[in-house]
């Protein structure tokens, strides 16, 4: 397991263009990006190679004010996905990202809960026949923070991988959201384990640094490892002061050999 710095939050009162060698400099050497689209892909994959960082994870961008939380399970909203999966794919492509978090969308009460999963299926199956090499990543997003979303718990999305069956596709699992909708880290772990591709973290229920022996986060962690999760841990938080100041929640993860920095065990 390594870790990757979610630089759109972790270095958010930095300008973007400083953000790269922060991360740098606190020792990071993977990092994930939400809406890398204010500059060119061409941009951003100079920044990365300046400063030796990988890019492991982006968001599709927002393409229409309509749809701010995305448009895969919206059955209206066809163009608007591919709009987007091209605009992700083309900072995929100068960057060397593999892996894209696909926004489903909120519920619309226009149509049924069945539209807008065959919406999700059929645009995801056409993601994946267009662009082969990228893993298509699904978010459950508590409803606290993002009310009617699509889906809110790892069940749900487990559901619509299991339905549409497209390999590439797989679950973003993010124990910040699991632990605000009340469930247990290491129980989701293990019930949908074969479906996680990506992993993040933050302490509920502000999104500030996680304390790991809350909320049975590192039992979450552990049971990733065990099972043999070899991805990124993605700090997908809001420091309470400054990034370098709150990494020190990461020392007991380190201590039990459970994450690489720069390829190396701590």
């Amino acid at each position: 397991m390594r870790f990757a710095a979610n630089l759109s939050l972790l270095y958010s009162e930095l300008p973007v263009a400083e953000r790269f060698e922060a991360a740098a400099a606190d020792g990071f050497r993977y990092v994930e990006i939400l809406a890398p689209y204010d500059e060119s892909p061409e941009w951003y994959a100079q920044q990365l190679k300046q400063c030796d960082l990988e890019l492991v994870l982006i968001n599709t961008p927002v393409v229409s004010p309509d749809y701010p939380v995305g448009v895969a399970a919206q059955p209206d909203a066809r163009s608007l996905f591919q709009d987007a999966m091209a605009k992700a794919a083309s900072v995929c492509r100068a960057t060397g990202c593999t892996a894209i978090h696909v926004m489903a969308g909120k519920t619309d009460p226009r149509y049924s809960r069945e539209a807008q999963s065959a919406a999700l299926h059929d645009n995801l199956r056409w993601a994946s026949q267009q662009y082969p090499e990228l893993v298509l990543q699904l978010e459950a997003l508590n409803t606290t923070d993002v009310p009617d979303y699509f889906y809110s718990v790892p069940e749900q999305v487990a559901h619509e991988l299991s339905a549409m069956g497209v390999a590439q596709a797989g679950m973003q699992f993010d124990f910040y959201h699991v632990v605000k909708e009340g469930l247990s880290p290491a129980e989701q772990v293990d019930r949908y384990f074969p479906f996680i591709r990506h992993v993040q973290i933050a302490g509920a229920p502000d999104r500030h640094e996680p304390n790991v022996s809350q909320d049975g986060l590192m039992e979450g962690i552990q049971r990733l490892a065990s099972g043999g999760y070899t991805g990124y841990l993605g700090l997908e938080y809001r420091p309470t002061e400054t990034a370098r100041q709150g990494l020190s929640w990461t020392d007991p993860v380190c201590a039990q050999k459970l994450v690489v920095y720069h390829n190396a065990t701590i």
